[in-house]
């Protein structure tokens, strides 16, 4: 493997949160964020967890997504971490990015490594969902859950990282014209809560984990 992937993941490392950290009293970033609207300090949120699955391919690291089923009720067809509610009292957050991504592709933990996890997102639909970073050496088998998973495929992490992708984007929403990030490559659209948890890694990957000082720009003070 190539020293550049190595040194991808040694990055991550450092500026990722502790995999079995304390939780956020309230999630840092949420959809309506580039709208400015308000989030309810009230709001009781459901917490869920998804998976950044990192790839080590000999061109380099992707990232490993899912296209949910065209038939489901949520988000049909939308691409995301694999991911899902948490069994409140009966894993922690970690296990529950663990335990979706094997329900829904088929990879066991075993076969995972967890690097740590960044700022959880709040969704429009009342989630708080917490991120996490893993690895996975190349020659694995995926078995996707055909209820759930229409496909899984992988994208680039520089792609992904690279701010110039992050296309900003409007659409209607209950009545309301809402911007958001895109992040299209080969004909996938990456976008939504997906879009702006990977927003989020690519700041603190390329400037350090909130808390740490950083350069100023108005890319980090908007």
């Amino acid at each position: 493997m190539s020293q550049g992937v190595e040194a991808i993941l040694s990055r991550l490392r450092s500026v990722l949160d502790p995999v079995d950290g304390p939780a956020h009293a309230r999630p840092i970033h949420g959809d309506g964020d580039l709208d400015d609207i308000q989030r309810p300090l009230g709001r009781k949120l459901k917490p869920a967890a998804v998976l950044a699955l990192l790839v080590k391919r000999e061109t380099g690291l992707t990232v490993l997504f899912t296209r949910r089923a065209d038939h489901l009720q949520a988000h049909a067809g939308q691409v995301s971490f694999p991911g899902g509610r948490q069994m409140a009292g009966r894993e922690t957050l970690a296990e529950c990015a663990l335990r979706e991504t094997e329900e829904e592709v088929g990879l066991p933990p075993s076969a995972i490594t967890l690097l740590g996890r960044w700022e959880s997102y709040e969704t429009v639909t009342g989630y708080a969902v917490t991120p996490f970073v893993g690895v996975i050496e190349p020659g694995f088998a995926l078995n996707p859950d055909p209820g759930e998973v229409a496909e899984v495929f992988e994208t680039p992490f520089d792609f992904l990282m690279d701010k110039d992708n992050h296309k900003l984007e409007a659409r209607e929403f209950q009545g309301m014209l809402r911007r958001y990030y895109a992040m299209p490559h080969k004909g996938r659209y990456i976008w939504g809560a997906t879009a702006g948890m990977l927003r989020a890694l690519s700041i603190r990957y390329a400037q350090g984990r909130p808390g740490e000082p950083v350069r100023r720009s108005k890319e980090t003070s908007r």
